[in-house]
């Protein structure tokens, strides 16, 4: 190996360390970046010319290449509603333009927003990729961009369940059921709320008026003014019916006569099914859950509906498997969509492309997409995201050691000199 190579050789070394040191100081920086991936440098040796014995000489080194660590992250809480961690294998699938280019890009930074258009971005406006939910409850069959936001609809009562005690001891009206002087005309009455096909409340009092011997009747009345033809002021009765009691004040038999709503521009003939308890005849219960007639005052216990108005959406839920749960201002709650995640055959395949988004290639091989928490893909943590896998401790001490080797090179390149030095003053 001749003086020159000896230069060269420790140039290589220096050009390679200086490249490496870059490397780590690309982790150290971005040791607090949600979701960053860390790199490592890998060094190749270079060969030069043939020694004596055959064997070939070498000439320095090359940095080979920068391979990124897919080891996981801490995962750290924040509470945040669509921040996101994957505790496992995989990446979020976004879609969108970035940096010009229009695509499908992958990663693991899960620090997600709501647009204003109810779907799911990140930061920079890529769109969170998943399956929607069906009405049916079926998922979709193709990945789609994850559209969370919009309404509950309305549901129209049709469904109501009254518990009372109506006071045995009650003595019958002296005048008969007017519907136009309901109280006067009755012994008890319960307020109670119902909701049209359109979703608008309305107030429905339902009254009972003893007729003795255990037997009552009862009818449900709202304003004529929320009805098709009605007068405002005026009761408009939308149903009626009979209960009977058993001497022990259990509820024996409970009828519905009439049971048909008109309201103001929804679905007319509006049917609503009282239910007064588990009676005995009517029902083959034992009469003493819901409504009862025992001695005492009059009282509501319970009043239960399955009607409904609608509701904008005021939170998310995400569960293990991906699931986004849209809560609503009516009350109601019911699954939207499932986070789609993808995984590789090969992760050391990926290009980076900025801000912690990943490319797919070849060496990859195809995205293997799916839902969140099946196949090799890992399950999610909500309000949660995964910090930067970059050891500190260890990128110092590689940092120290890359810098030692770069002294360790100069040194061989003013070795190499001094010796040239010494060459050229023979002539002296």
């Amino acid at each position: 190996m001749s003086i020159w190579t000896s230069l060269r050789t420790g140039a290589s070394g220096l050009q390679a360390h200086g490249e490496a040191i870059s490397t780590v100081g690309d982790n150290i920086a971005n040791a607090s970046t949600v979701g960053f991936r860390g790199s490592r440098a890998s060094f190749q040796d270079v060969l030069g010319g043939n020694a004596p014995n055959g064997q070939r000489m070498g000439a320095g080194v090359r940095l080979g290449g920068v391979d990124t660590l897919h080891n996981q992250g801490a995962i750290q809480q924040t509470g945040a509603t669509l921040d996101m961690a994957i505790r496992g294998n995989g990446f979020f699938i976004l879609n969108g333009n970035h940096d010009g280019a229009e695509g499908s890009y992958y990663t693991r930074d899960g620090r997600f927003n709501l647009n204003s258009e109810g779907v799911v971005v990140n930061g920079e406006g890529l769109r969170v990729q998943g399956y929607m939910l069906q009405p049916s409850g079926q998922l979709s069959a193709t990945l789609s961009d994850l559209q969370v936001g919009g309404t509950s609809p309305p549901n129209a009562t049709t469904e109501l369940a009254v518990s009372m005690n109506l006071d045995s001891g009650s003595i019958a009206p002296a005048l008969p059921w007017d519907p136009a002087n309901a109280s006067a005309t009755s012994n008890s009455s319960a307020p109670t709320t119902v909701y049209d096909s359109l979703g608008q409340a309305h107030r429905a009092d339902v009254y009972f008026i003893t007729n003795g011997a255990g037997t009552w009747q009862w009818h449900a009345l709202v304003d004529g003014s929320e009805v098709t033809g009605g007068t405002a002021g005026v009761p408009q009765e939308i149903a009626a019916g009979t209960l009977t009691f058993t001497p022990n004040g259990a509820l024996d038999t409970e009828t519905t006569t009439a049971s048909s709503a008109d309201f103001l521009n929804a679905t007319p003939g509006q049917v609503i099914a009282f239910d007064f308890g588990d009676s005995i005849t009517t029902d083959t219960g034992t009469g003493q859950s819901g409504t009862v007639q025992y001695a005492g005052a009059n009282s509501i216990t319970g009043l239960v509906q399955n009607g409904y108005g609608s509701g904008e959406l005021t939170n998310l839920l995400i569960g293990d498997d991906g699931t986004v749960t849209g809560m609503f201002s009516n009350g109601q709650s019911r699954a939207v969509a499932r986070v789609g995640l993808a995984s590789f055959q090969s992760e050391q395949g990926l290009v980076r492309a900025g801000s912690q988004l990943f490319l797919e290639t070849p060496d990859s091989g195809q995205a293997l997409v799916g839902t969140a928490a099946s196949g090799t893909r890992g399950a999610i943590s909500a309000g949660s995201l995964e910090n930067s896998n970059v050891d500190l401790g260890n990128e110092l001490v590689s940092l120290i050691a890359y810098q030692r080797a770069f002294q360790a090179n100069a040194r061989t390149i003013s070795t190499a000199d001094e010796m040239l030095a010494e060459i050229a003053n023979l002539k002296r």
